[in-house]
């Protein structure tokens, strides 16, 4: 049943990400110790994820969730849930609280995987869903995360010398697995490699052929399938404070109901030289300067993007980052304005750090920022690398390795 459930959600395979409910808000799924580490999970370790969102309004919703295993295109799998499942596959969102001293009203849910009520018991990539509890069919949301057994070593490279070109405007990724505790495979044709760039859904990369395969060592490389697009470091800002500008914001107001911040107008940067700055590869940080516990003390900001530019007609114009969840649509949607000659948008968002970034939509496809943020083959972009093992007439996929590594770099 939960399956039937699930399809319809997933028409776009790779973004595992849903949000059906436009009161969600400052949804994150992070590691509760490490902030910069991607939502991934090691099986017999105490690692932990926090999934953290907003529901706007005064009153406290009856929200259950459940897990559903997939393979590695996101995919439901054929395991059964008390096979992936220790527990039952259904427990209430208990942790909450309500908003305090801020002019929007919210109340603030977290969840932690795995807990004592609901625990993996396989790897592979897995979906969160919350759903009201009286209605478990309204799916309100969905994201994911990957459980993985580190059963291979893997290391990984990301560089500028790439198949394209040395020092152009891409970055190539380049990975090896010692398979030996994987048992007995046939590298040529069980393996499966992934490689997302700065946890952006869309920016996801496969390959299922090493370029060789030397006793049990595992080689990719020189696959033209992992060539990324360099792109460009992430803008950033900050509203910490509601009454005072903070980085990249010109001015802060209030208009009778809401904090406001106009944010500096920026400029495309496509064509422009590189300028290097240290950012969280897209994530945000939730953070009030005067609160103890800024999940329920930090307000909702109504924050004015400006890019002063000429317009792209029959192309959509988006702000990005890990605040919408890879996700496109009228949340974060800029207009026209013929007589600012700019794009704008006005998006409620929680006090703290951001980073963000300008991105072009062309007939309902992938986010494209090359045309607005350009591409630098010095930008310090973050990859996840994931190898996965699809023996044949398996049921699921396992992943059996994870590498989280920086461009320019080896690890």
């Amino acid at each position: 049943m939960v399956g039937a459930l699930l399809f319809p959600l997933l028409a776009a395979a790779v973004n595992p990400n849903s949000i059906n409910d436009g009161r969600i808000r400052s949804l994150s799924i992070t590691n509760p110790y490490d902030f910069m580490a991607s939502p991934v999970v090691r099986l017999g370790t105490d690692d932990r994820l926090r999934i953290n969102f907003d529901i706007m309004g005064e009153d406290r919703e009856y929200l259950r969730y459940r897990l559903v295993h997939c393979n590695a295109d996101w995919q439901p799998s054929r395991l059964l849930e008390p096979e992936y499942l220790d527990g039952f596959n259904e427990s209430e969102v208990e942790d909450y609280g309500y908003s305090s001293n801020t002019y929007a009203h919210y109340v603030n849910y977290n969840i932690e995987i795995p807990n004592p009520e609901m625990k993996p018991l396989v790897s592979g990539n897995y979906l969160l869903q919350v759903y009201p509890e009286d209605a478990p069919g309204d799916i309100l949301f969905q994201t994911g995360f990957y459980v993985t057994e580190n059963a291979v070593s893997l290391s990984a490279c990301a560089t500028s010398r790439t198949d394209y070109g040395f020092n152009t405007e891409y970055q190539q990724v380049e990975a090896e697995a010692d398979v030996a505790g994987a048992g007995m495979i046939n590298p040529w044709q069980d393996l499966i490699l992934n490689v997302v760039q700065n946890n952006v859904p869309q920016t996801l990369k496969t390959t299922v052929r090493p370029l060789r395969v030397e006793g049990e060592r595992v080689y990719y490389a020189h696959d033209p399938s992992l060539i990324f697009p360099a792109g460009n470091e992430y803008r950033r800002f900050e509203t910490v404070r509601a009454d005072y500008p903070g980085m990249n914001v010109d001015s802060v107001g209030f208009n009778g109901r809401l904090h406001q911040a106009w944010l500096t107008p920026d400029l495309p940067r496509c064509g422009k030289g590189y300028v290097y700055d240290h950012t969280s590869h897209g994530r945000f940080k939730i953070d009030e300067y005067n609160s103890t516990d800024p999940d329920l003390g930090a307000d909702y900001i109504v924050t004015r993007f400006t890019l002063t530019m000429p317009e792209l007609r029959g192309r959509e114009v988006y702000v990005d980052g890990g605040f919408n969840s890879g996700l496109y649509d009228r949340r974060n949607l800029m207009r026209y304005d013929e007589a600012e000659s700019a794009y704008t948008a006005e998006i409620p968002l929680k006090q703290g750090s951001y980073n963000y970034r300008y991105v072009v939509v062309e007939n309902g496809g992938d986010p494209n920022a090359t045309p607005l943020e350009g591409n630098h083959y010095e930008t310090a972009n973050e990859y996840l690398v994931m190898l996965y093992l699809r023996l044949p007439g398996s049921r699921a996929d396992r992943l059996i390795g994870v590498r989280q590594i920086g461009s320019g770099g080896c690890e």
